[in-house]
């Protein structure tokens, strides 16, 4: 199994918009993203993004926040250990918040649900956005689940 881990940040005229602004800055603006719950196969290769085909499906676990009040501080987070059975990811978000809390919530999230398994974690990795709204702003993290079918040949 091959992921990538993105993120993005932006502000728009709309929520909409600034959320699509902060997809498109994480270079996966053009595709349709199906939220996932939280798993991966065993030994997942964490790789960078490749160009996605327009248009596509593509499957992800998504962490996002938008905001339209002005000074708002957004962090949106993605955590992901990698075993050698399995794989689990976690999103978390806030608001105002301390980043280094959301991004601890998100470790010991993603820790707790490899220890349920009886999984021990060869890799852990962790993408963050930060964004502070000036009108209308909108923060993203997310992994995205390449498959050959969605690749820009």
């Amino acid at each position: 199994m091959r992921i990538a881990i993105v993120s993005g940040s932006s502000e728009g005229p709309t929520e909409l918009n600034a959320f699509d602004n902060a997809l498109y800055e994480a270079e996966i603006g053009d595709v349709n993203l199906i939220k996932v719950s939280s798993m991966l196969r065993a030994n997942a290769k964490v790789e960078k993004l490749p160009k996605l085909k327009a248009g596509s499906m593509v499957n992800c676990v998504l962490s996002s926040l938008t905001s339209d009040n002005k000074g708002d501080e957004l962090i949106a987070c993605v955590a992901v250990a990698i075993g050698e059975e399995l794989g689990c990811v976690v999103e978390a978000n806030g608001t105002n918040q301390n980043p280094e809390d959301i991004k601890n919530e998100a470790i010991e999230m993603v820790k707790y649900m490899m220890d349920k398994r009886n999984v021990k974690i060869k890799e852990l990795i962790v993408e963050e956005a930060h964004h502070t709204v000036k009108e209308i702003g909108s923060a993203i993290a997310a992994v995205i689940y390449i498959t050959d079918d969605i690749l820009e040949r």
